[in-house]
């Protein structure tokens, strides 16, 4: 047993532990996180492509899975012999610009206040560069602003009102209005939902229609349902994207709206170097999506090219992130089942990999995905549970 490490045997029994404990423990739990729960059938109909073998392949580009649709413009850069970096973001811009991604730039879910607040980081591996910026406003594309910080400043990251006048300093485009009647609409059911003074007083004939009222025209009763969904239920979203080309040089970026009705200045992990995204241009490079606060806590994308270093697959790097998580619930199921993250990662050699904490519901959709082009075409993997749920 020389090469079968302590930690190696004390998170392979953690995680059989763990996922014996969550088939007796727990009960409902919150839905998939949204950046990896898009309909796949709905945008690919063929099948997923199995967990990478251990040949890599080079140029090879990953995202979450909402970066599906936009990956061949990534993929055309790297087989043109572009940066890796300008491979990433030509895919997440286009998110960042969808209206109807309401987890990342334009159309994103605002803070408590109504205010879309924008965190996203970009790192260069050939370089050993990074940017990042955090509670950016007003600006549709928070990535390509962390990336002029990291091209004309000696700073790696700025934020709020500091990120805002740099922006404006570069030339960037100030938007009136982050919002879509979508976001307005469900931002105005949840303060409804969650303050009586939001809703129809005592005086009004309205009184006891409460949230219904806000419904009132064919406009927005017919965004009702997905309105209520995302009130209820509110994504944590958010982009990754890697990219590795033909001679190994490799970046990444993440970029989000953050989490939903957040406090005014709330910073997840998305803008932080080692915890949303981590690039070593001699190892891989590794991202997330979800809940941001459990992945600050253990620096998870350091977490998995530390752990590739040391000759992991990215896929078991990424559980073993996932099991410093929930170590930190001391196995805790009920906690555990309001917590969302996913993995994803890649290495030198254009081996990809990924997980998340919990897998499909029985009898469900299938598991949580990402997606991977290698030049050829693109396609959606499945992220390795590390839990499973029971019901």
């Amino acid at each position: 047993m020389k090469n079968w490490t302590r930690r190696k045997f004390f998170l392979t029994t953690l995680a059989g532990g763990v996922a014996a404990s969550a088939q007796k423990l727990l009960g409902k739990t919150l839905g998939d996180a949204k950046g990896d729960s898009f309909p796949a059938n709905a945008l690919d109909p063929r099948p997923l492509a199995p967990q990478s073998a251990a040949k890599g392949a080079r140029p090879l580009i990953i995202s979450s899975s909402n970066g599906f649709r936009h990956l061949d413009k990534g993929a055309a850069i790297l087989k043109n012999g572009g940066d890796t970096l300008d491979a990433v973001l030509a895919v997440v811009t286009e998110v960042e610009n969808d209206p109807n991604d309401h987890s990342v730039g334009l159309g994103g879910l605002p803070n408590e206040d109504g205010e879309v607040e924008l965190d996203a980081q970009v790192m260069h591996g050939p370089t050993r560069r990074a940017g990042a910026v955090g509670a950016i406003r007003r600006i549709q594309n928070p990535s390509l602003v962390a990336k002029r910080l990291m091209e004309r400043t000696t700073h790696v990251m700025l934020a709020g009102d500091g990120a805002l006048r740099f922006a404006v300093a570069q030339g960037f485009e100030l938007k009136d209005d982050m919002l879509t009647p979508f976001t307005r609409q469900a931002w105005l059911t949840w303060k409804a939902k969650a303050s009586v003074n939001w809703a129809p007083g005592i005086d009004s004939p309205d009184w006891k229609g409460q949230v219904a009222v806000l419904f009132d025209t064919p406009e927005k009763l017919a965004m009702k349902e997905a309105v209520l969904q995302v009130v209820e239920h509110p994504p944590t979203g958010t982009i990754n994207c890697l990219a590795v080309d033909k001679n190994g040089d490799i970046s990444g970026t993440t970029t989000t709206a953050g989490l939903a009705w957040k406090i005014p200045g709330r910073l997840g992990d998305s803008p932080i170097i080692g915890a949303g995204n981590y690039v070593d241009n001699d190892i891989g490079a590794a991202g997330s999506t979800g809940l941001g606060e459990e992945n600050i806590r253990i620096c998870g994308a350091h977490t998995i090219v530390e752990m590739m270093r040391k000759g992991m697959s990215p896929t078991d790097a990424c559980i073993e992130a996932l099991g410093r998580v929930v170590r930190n619930f001391n196995k805790d199921m009920t906690r555990l089942a309001m917590v969302d993250l996913n993995f994803y990662a890649l290495n030198k050699d254009g081996v990809h990999g990924g997980a998340t904490l919990w897998g499909p519901r029985p009898g469900g959709a299938r598991g949580a995905t990402y997606a991977v082009h290698d030049g050829t075409q693109a396609q959606y993997v499945t992220l390795k549970p590390l839990l499973d749920r029971k019901s």
